[in-house]
Formats: C-alpha cells, sequence, structure tokens
C-alpha cells in the first residue's frame, strides 16, 4: 500500500521538512528512536523539546514512548554549517521560472555540510515558493546562472532539457594564456577513479565521452599577465568536465583546489579566492509556453589574490 503524500509543512529558513519512517520496534522513547536512526544528530532531545520534530498534523510529537508505523519531521539544522557572505541574485521570473545568479561557493541543493546556506534554501526563503526546485547543478565552486522551475507538473519537461543537451551553455573562466590554436575543440574520455581521490576525475584512454568547444577571448594585462579569459561552451555535462579538459590542455583554472592538485577541504573555505569559473549564459526553447528563452549574467571579474 502506498504511503500517504508529504504533508504541506511550512519551510524553516528556506529549508523543507525532512521525513523519518517509525517502524514497528521496542524502543523505549521517541528520542531513543531517533538517536539510533539517525546517530548523526546530537540533538534529538532538544529538538524533540523544542517543538521541532512532529507529526503528519503538524503538531510537536512529545517524548512519549515510541510509537510505530508513522512518519516524523524534522528540520536540517547543522551547527558546522559555513555561513557564505556572498548573495544570489534573481534575474528573472514568472509563473514558470526563476533564474538565479548564483555565487562562488553557494551549493545549489543541500548536502554534506549545507543546509541553510544553499541557494535552493535562500530563494525558496526570499520567495515562499516551497516547490522551487532546479532542473540543473552547478558545482558549488562555480559561480554563474542557475533555472529553477515553479511548477511540479512541469519539472521534468524542464529536466529533458538539460538530459537531452537542448541548452546551449556558456560558460567564462581565468586560466594560464595558452598557445592554442584558438578557437578548439577539446574531446577526452572522462571517468571517476576509484579509492580515495574520487574527488578527481581522470582523462583516460577510450572514445571521448566529453566535448567543450573553447576559444580564447582575450589575453589579460598588469597584475594578471600571463593569465587570460576564455569563452567554453559544453557540448555533453559530465562531472568537473570544464575543469578537467582545461587542466588536460595545461590550462588549468585559477582558484582551482581540485585540479591538477587536490588540495585539503576547508570548513569554512577561504573565500579570497574563488575558482574563476562562472555560468553565464543559457539559452534553450522552452518546453511549456514554446517560447525562445536566453538568460545571460554580467562577464568575470577576476577575484583572486
Amino acid at each position: 500500500m502506498a504511503r500517504p503524500p508529504k504533508p504541506a509543512l511550512p519551510l524553516r529558513q528556506g529549508v523543507a521538512a525532512s521525513a523519518v519512517f517509525c517502524p514497528p520496534g521496542a524502543w523505549p522513547t521517541t528520542t531513543a528512536f531517533l538517536n539510533e536512526r539517525l546517530p548523526r544528530v546530537d540533538d534529538w532531545a532538544e529538538r524533540v523539546a523544542r517543538g521541532d520534530v512532529v507529526d503528519d498534523e503538524g503538531r510537536a510529537v512529545p517524548d512519549a514512548p515510541y510509537r510505530g508505523n508513522r512518519r516524523l519531521y524534522y528540520w536540517r539544522h547543522l551547527d558546522t554549517e559555513p555561513e557564505v557572505p556572498f548573495e544570489a541574485r534573481i534575474v528573472f521570473q514568472d509563473e514558470h521560472l526563476l533564474v538565479a545568479d548564483k555565487p562562488h561557493f553557494l551549493p545549489v541543493t543541500p548536502s554534506g555540510l549545507y543546509a541553510r546556506q544553499t541557494l535552493m534554501a535562500r530563494l525558496r526563503d526570499a520567495t515562499g515558493l516551497v516547490d522551487l526546485n532546479p532542473v540543473h547543478r552547478l558545482d558549488r565552486e562555480t559561480a554563474g546562472l542557475v533555472v529553477f522551475n515553479l511548477r511540479r507538473e512541469a519539472r521534468d519537461a524542464y529536466h529533458r532539457l538539460f538530459r537531452d543537451r537542448a541548452v546551449e551553455k556558456v560558460y567564462e573562466a581565468i586560466a594560464p594564456l595558452g598557445a592554442g590554436p584558438w578557437p578548439r575543440t577539446a574531446r577526452h574520455r572522462l571517468a571517476e577513479p576509484p579509492g580515495e581521490n574520487f574527488m578527481q576525475m581522470q582523462v583516460v584512454a577510450g572514445e571521448p565521452n566529453a566535448e567543450t568547444w573553447i576559444d580564447l577571448v582575450e589575453p589579460l594585462h598588469g597584475p594578471h599577465e600571463g593569465l587570460a579569459r576564455y569563452e567554453l561552451r559544453p557540448r555533453t555535462g559530465l562531472r568537473h568536465q570544464l575543469r578537467v579538459q582545461m587542466n588536460a590542455l595545461g590550462l588549468p583554472l585559477l582558484g582551482d583546489r581540485i585540479y591538477p592538485v587536490l588540495q585539503p577541504h576547508e570548513n569554512p573555505p577561504s573565500f579570497e579566492a574563488p575558482l574563476q569559473l562562472v555560468a553565464r549564459a543559457l539559452s534553450f526553447t522552452d518546453p511549456i509556453t514554446g517560447q525562445a528563452r536566453h538568460f545571460e549574467r554580467a562577464a568575470l571579474t577576476i577575484a583572486h589574490r
């Protein structure tokens, strides 16, 4: 039998309620169950006491004797979550779409150390749009345009655009000045390595599965002598594709903490040297309205010490 739909619980600082199913069992109390089922959260007693754990009706659940065959709800909160000191900007909104310009360091969706300090949570909190969901992703380190869908019934149509590579994407990057020839198309086979270096995608032998058109826009001068601005147009969408392919050409992106050398994780991050990569423009035919959509942000401004 299908479980009943998740109730319409309010957002808290843009974060939707998470659900945990309570199976039949012999736990003495609700808190004892939560401590065992979700041990990474170390303050269940305090959350229950504050009324931050609720039932399907949105009523606070007391620390009473355990009762199974129901769902409980809570809101993710991480004491160690880094505060990202940059703001997103909404560049477009209608009844179907919202397009935001994401700053560096801000994840698009909750994961790992991030719950409230995400683009989705911030936008949901600012707009009150509970069903706001991204239809594609950018790396946390990458800035630029992210498209959100506002209506659940149309979500798959927009996801399909990106899955089917029906979106023209233009990125801008800062990297060492390369000899060319320019423009050029980079084709590589990328693979996720096993073991401890799973963060670093690798270029391996075989049929190419990653393709990016790259052009030199301009050499930089003055304090940025030896660097250049590049335009990148990916035709495939593998993880870290632009960063890996530029590094494979001997042109690692300025501020990259993964390529060519994986650097230690920082919490909080050092915000002084962001990855110099932005998603600058997006173009596609809207699958719902049939409109030609084009969104663009300002050119990349170097922010690196």
